[in-house]
């Protein structure tokens, strides 16, 4: 694992809270996008590289802040779990945690595996933003998506996938760099948040001028 030195800032001045953090690969994301970065979860998150606060996503006050970012856990739609047999042990956080985000009135994205019950706003993956990895995920956001178009994916020999994501050159190739391999395993490349913090600044801008 190679040492985190946190890139010069651009900050735009808004705050944003990345619910079910883990170790930080979308935070970073909206970190490279300007925002002022604080992560909730609900187990220790030791290299997560901003301000955090071990507590339950479901709970945690979201007052005071600009965007809400929510990566539910995917066990339970994740085909993986399915091939397994153990969705049952893994309870549906994504539905009660859109309610609430829907209700608090503040702008928010909620990240998940394609299979997961969300509307696609954003269907992302690594080759899109020139990584070597194969990482689909989809993105539901309060604004209903828009913005900049981004090329489809290019699914060529030799990129890294499902099957490598232990791997250390896993991690390196997702932007994941501060992460040992375990925490990458669970992490979404931060090009994919850079690129949607980026969009709902564009929509906030227009909202604001209209």
């Amino acid at each position: 694992m190679n040492a985190m030195v946190l890139p010069l800032r651009r900050p735009n001045g808004l705050r944003l809270l990345d619910l079910c953090c883990g170790a930080g690969g979308l935070s970073m994301g909206y970190y490279l996008a300007g925002f002022d970065v604080v992560g909730v979860d609900i187990a220790p998150q030791p290299n997560y590289p901003f301000t955090f606060h071990q507590a339950d996503a479901l709970t945690f006050p979201l007052d005071g802040f600009d965007l809400v970012h929510a990566s539910w856990p995917c066990q339970h739609f994740a085909r993986v779990t399915a091939w397994r047999g153990d969705r049952a042990d893994h309870p549906d956080l994504l539905t009660p945690g859109r309610e609430r985000l829907q209700e608090s009135g503040i702008p928010w994205v909620i990240e998940n595996v394609p299979e997961a019950p969300l509307r696609p706003d954003y269907l992302l993956c690594g080759t899109q933003f020139g990584l070597h990895v194969r990482r689909h995920r989809a993105f539901e956001t309060s604004w209903g998506g828009g913005g900049d178009l981004l090329p489809p994916c290019w699914h060529h020999r030799g990129l890294l996938a499902f099957a490598h994501k232990g791997e250390r050159a896993y991690a390196d190739a997702m932007g994941c760099t501060w992460m040992t391999n375990r925490e990458a395993r669970q992490a979404v490349p931060p090009a994919y948040t850079e690129w949607i913090g980026r969009q709902f600044l564009t929509h906030r801008e227009g909202r604001t001028a209209a």
